[in-house]
């Protein structure tokens, strides 16, 4: 499971960073279509929010996976 959160929560991280460079700067123009916040017509519009709310929860998700694995450790 903690495998599991690690690679969700890097996924979205890089996703949220992707976002926010390509929705603030324009730089990564091909990458355009790869990023989530700009292939979901309900975000139109929000694509720096959204980018931003991604990386946090990317955060998140990292912050319960090592806190799973502090628990065990303790165990």
């Amino acid at each position: 499971m903690q495998a599991v959160l690690k690679v969700f929560g890097w996924l979205l991280i890089l996703q949220g960073v992707g976002g926010l460079v390509n929705g603030l700067l324009g730089w990564w123009r091909w990458a355009h279509d790869l990023l989530v916040v700009n292939v979901l017509p309900l975000l139109e519009g929000y694509e720096v929010f959204a980018a931003i709310v991604m990386g946090v929860l990317g955060f998140a998700l990292l912050a319960v996976a090592e806190s799973m694995d502090r628990v065990e450790d303790a165990e």
